[in-house]
């Protein structure tokens, strides 16, 4: 199963573009900080990620405010470029 959930604030975000077929597309990055338990330790884990929302949701992320979290739901794949991996946004909440 390929599914992340992520709360996460959006840090950056590129113009809105689209598609040959006209489907919106919102490249941004967000970055989430948070207290995990690794082998019984409490660890900060800290990220940055590249995502991309497509549609409707890209519009509505388009307005989200910067460094406000919220809820994201997708999946991981391959960068189109081979280097790294995009979390594709398919839902999102505002905490």
């Amino acid at each position: 199963m390929n599914r992340l959930q992520l709360q996460a604030a959006v840090v950056q975000v590129q113009n809105l573009r689209y598609t040959p077929a006209g489907i919106p597309v919102l490249n941004l990055v967000l970055e989430h900080e948070s207290q995990q338990t690794e082998l019984d330790t409490p660890r900060t884990v800290a990220l940055q990620i590249r995502a991309v929302a497509f549609g409707a949701l890209a519009e509505t992320l388009q307005k989200q405010a910067l460094n406000e979290l919220a809820d994201f739901d997708g999946f991981l794949a391959n960068a189109r470029n081979g280097k790294g991996v995009v979390f594709h946004i398919q839902a999102f909440s505002k905490t």
